[in-house]
């Protein structure tokens, strides 16, 4: 039985995880928040792992707020690029396994094909600068990680782009949402269980993957898709982003190559239409 230590219990993909192994009795799981573990306190990260033997930490803390970190942007650095050096420097000295999740804000969104792993990362964005800065720690204090990039997460859980596309639906005829940005939709629950599976199959392909739910599409059609399965009569336009006003600048294109994460699992990662039918009927 391994010992998993979870950071970030309390967001989408932290309470996916808690969903998926509440039956099972395969390992033993310590999921933290905030309150019960401050990972930008070395001090305090050191004292835990001093207390418990753990064999992984997966870590599912991150500040999320693309906007708002181009203004706080100390407090994003602490807990996107510091707090996991805390956690890569405390990993490399239990001998501890780091998975960690990063995202596809890393690039700039130049490409017109899927970015592979290996791609150069260029963010636009505090946001993806503070994420890229914690990749480069992991690397630079761990040999044996995994950092997990993924897209445009969703979930039954916190806020997020589908649930928020529901709540306007109810209230709004019209909806303006932006065509002209592609990527890929990922399933809370689908990335929680490729990071449970690379602790069952105790995998020591170390490195970087890609994962996210198989599609390139839109965040307009993302939107027609999740308002086509509420009963509302809501009508969803396209808009430029250009004519949709944000403090952070956006990569256009930020679709990933899988194939790395779906050869790991021995398998295809579920194309992003089937998984968003499993989210609608949770909800």
């Amino acid at each position: 039985m391994k010992s998993i230590l979870v950071t970030g219990a309390k967001g989408q993909l932290g309470s996916s995880i808690q969903e998926l192994v509440k039956d099972s009795n395969i390992h033993k799981f310590v999921f933290t928040d905030s309150e019960q573990l401050d990972i930008t306190n070395e001090n305090k990260v050191t004292a835990f792992f001093n207390n418990t033997d753990f064999d992984y930490c997966i870590n599912c803390a991150a500040y999320t707020a693309v906007d708002r970190a181009e203004t706080e942007i100390e407090s994003c650095y602490k807990i996107n690029a510091e707090a996991v050096q805390i956690l890569a420097k405390t990993c490399a000295k239990h001998r501890c396994i780091l998975i960690h999740v990063s995202t596809d804000f890393v690039f700039d969104g130049k490409k017109i094909e899927p970015y592979i792993e290996t791609d150069e990362p260029n963010p636009l964005n505090v946001y993806g600068l503070s994420k890229l800065k914690g990749e480069n720690y992991i690397k630079e204090y761990l040999d044996s990680y995994f950092i997990v990039r993924t897209s445009w997460v969703y979930s039954e859980y916190g806020n997020n782009f589908v649930k928020t596309m529901l709540r306007l639906g109810a209230q709004k005829e019209r909806l303006d949402v932006i065509s002209d940005q592609y990527g890929s939709p990922t399933y809370a629950r689908d990335l929680a269980e490729f990071i449970i599976a690379l602790v069952h199959k105790d995998s020591k392909d170390f490195g970087i993957y890609h994962f996210s739910n198989r599609g390139n599409i839109s965040w307009f059609d993302f939107a027609t898709a999740i308002i086509a399965y509420s009963n509302n009569n809501t009508v969803v336009y396209p808009i430029a982003s250009i004519d949709y006003k944000v403090k952070a600048l956006r990569p256009q294109y930020s679709v990933m190559n899988t194939i790395k994460a779906q050869n790991l699992l021995k398998k295809p990662i579920k194309e992003w239409r089937q998984s968003l039918s499993k989210c609608m009927e949770k909800l």
